[in-house]
């Protein structure tokens, strides 16, 4: 059988996905396993490394068998994953000397603190395109070597290295012969030079991190390596990575400048292709790489989320209000209208445009006749509310938006796209392929294998499900969205 399918990989934050892709970017196969969190002090968010290699091995191995293939029927591997998730390993052994600790986690919120008050952030801002917050990987692999025995004689040593997830998972599927990450999340670390396309030796001092932990910044198309034979049976070139809301930017063929796309898991991310310029937002987005392609980077403008599905899972586990994530349309939609209740679910503080990493999150608006129901509608809500927060921001910051594709796990509740729809006053554009991902993982490695022979080609694998157009009038949305802002006001306050 001629290698004419895709396998990607999408290591995500509560669970580990592989997909088979054919030549026209269908879906064949897929096979999911969840992933354990680790909170071992309040705001701190683990994984464990060798959970997630095991669970990724099992998801390959477990779609090429629903699919009904073997290795040489696959052109290539794509990864995505996670972003800023901080690893560190041994080069001998591949042993990780640590947990994973997670994009969420808040530990280095005080190292940032003093980085701030040295007034460094300006630095960083021009370097990276990113604020001083503890999200990112720099601070994290900090604290690794300043608090793991002999970690940091070990990295000085050279015998230690250091990946986010895309990296590890490249070192241990070709047997520790490539250590690369790509551009995407190279420049999530704090420690990356966007312009000069560098990791940032005065970056490095400031942090005190040594330049012989960091991998080889690669394309997010090339030739990364092969898979060991003993992993899925045979070699298996692996021909793209990307991080995850960077792949779901190429998986929505938001390819051209102005075109933004926002993707509903754990987190929400939108971004918002700026093209051949690094666009410096004066309304706290990010400045990041959209993708790297022939040594060439295409930026974006980023909004970052912390928490949206995250809410729902709070809803099921932590109050119990309903038994699975899908039940919530259904409690939110028995809600009644004008409860004036406000969400604002700053578990792990807030994202952009705000980032307080203080913050904490707060239920407002209750009165004795509040129930399970106005509880789900509004954590619903702070999902759109959270939303629009970027786009006001993005507008602000030059944009003209006139629709929001969006993708993920979210995205299958018609009502709650509608309610976007409506708490933007734009269209929300939903496509045929909701897990895009992985999509644009396999996209990407397609790209690179010749089964898409140009960007434009990629693009036209894009379909409309369904476009949601507002329907609410201005005069209700801008209320509600007042609302929104003075619960958020309360919140930072009480901080």
């Amino acid at each position: 059988m001629p290698a004419r399918h895709i396998l990607a990989i999408d290591q995500g934050t509560t669970s580990t996905r592989a997909i088979v892709f054919d030549a026209a970017a269908r879906a064949v196969a897929t096979s999911q396993r969840e992933l354990p969190q680790i909170y071992p002090a309040p705001g701190w968010v683990e994984h464990d490394p060798e959970e997630i290699w095991r669970a990724t091995v099992a998801v390959c191995r477990d779609a090429l068998a629903r699919a009904g293939l073997d290795a040489a029927a696959v052109a290539g591997i794509g990864i995505t994953n996670q972003r800023e998730t901080t690893i560190v390993w041994d080069r001998e052994t591949g042993a990780a000397v640590h947990n994973a600790i997670v994009w969420q986690d808040r530990r280095t919120a005080e190292r940032c603190a003093e980085l701030k008050a040295a007034e460094l952030e300006p630095e960083f801002r021009q370097r990276t395109g990113l604020v001083l917050d503890p999200y990112f990987s720099g601070t994290k692999l900090a604290w690794i070597l300043d608090n793991v025995p002999g970690a940091r004689a070990r990295a000085e040593a050279g015998t230690l290295a250091f990946g986010t997830v895309e990296s590890f998972l490249l070192w241990r599927l070709t047997g520790g012969r490539r250590h690369a990450s790509d551009a995407t999340n190279a420049a999530r670390t704090l420690l990356y030079n966007i312009n000069s396309q560098r990791w940032d030796l005065d970056l490095l001092r400031l942090l005190d991190i040594p330049h012989a932990l960091l991998p080889e910044v690669v394309d997010c198309a090339g030739d990364f390596g092969a898979t060991t034979a003993d992993l899925l049976g045979a070699p298996i070139p692996v021909l793209g990575m990307a991080g995850d809301q960077q792949a779901a930017t190429v998986g929505q063929a938001c390819l051209k400048p102005g075109m933004v796309k926002s993707t509903y898991g754990t987190g929400c991310f939108a971004l918002l292709n700026t093209g051949a310029t690094a666009v410096r937002s004066k309304h706290r987005l990010l400045t990041t790489i959209a993708y790297r392609l022939d040594g060439v980077a295409t930026y974006a403008l980023e909004g970052s989320i912390f928490v949206a599905g995250a809410a729902v899972q709070w809803l099921r586990d932590g109050l119990k209000l309903i038994n699975r994530s899908a039940d919530v349309e259904a409690l939110a939609g028995a809600a009644r209208p004008g409860h004036g209740v406000f969400m604002v679910p700053a578990f792990v503080g807030l994202g952009a445009p705000y980032w307080d990493p203080d913050a904490r999150g707060a239920l407002l608006g209750l009165t004795r006749d509040t129930g399970p129901a106005e509880i789900a509608q509004a954590a619903l809500d702070s999902v759109c509310y959270q939303t629009r927060d970027l786009i006001e921001a993005m507008k602000a910051d030059g944009a003209a938006i006139a629709a929001l594709r969006v993708d993920g796990g979210m995205v299958a509740n018609g009502p709650l796209m509608q309610r976007l729809a409506d708490t933007l006053g734009v269209a929300v554009e939903r496509p045929t392929v909701t897990e895009t991902t992985a999509l644009g993982a396999a996209l990407l490695a397609g790209l690179q294998a010749g089964l898409f022979p140009s960007l434009d080609s990629v693009a036209a694998t894009w379909q409309l499900d369904r476009a949601f157009a507002p329907r609410e009038d201005q005069a209700a949305r801008d209320q509600r969205y007042a609302g929104w802002q003075a619960a958020v006001k309360r919140v930072r306050s009480a901080g």
